[in-house]
């Protein structure tokens, strides 16, 4: 849905399920250079993301 950055200037998805993950780049463990890019973070809005928080949550 689009993204923002935290009070560490970490970028943020905000993911349609109305939760957050956090899309760092920190080579070489996570490599995302287009989050440091601002039209590259708009480019991938709509992008699928996994939730984490979504996929932990016991259905029923």
């Amino acid at each position: 849905m689009g993204f923002h950055e935290d009070e560490h200037g970490d970028w943020v998805a905000e993911l349609s399920c109305s939760h957050d993950q956090h899309i760092r780049h920190r080579p070489p463990f996570q490599l995302r250079p287009w989050v440091l890019i601002e039209e590259e973070r708009v480019a991938h809005i709509g992008s699928e993301i996994e939730c984490p928080l979504c996929e932990n949550t016991p259905i029923g």
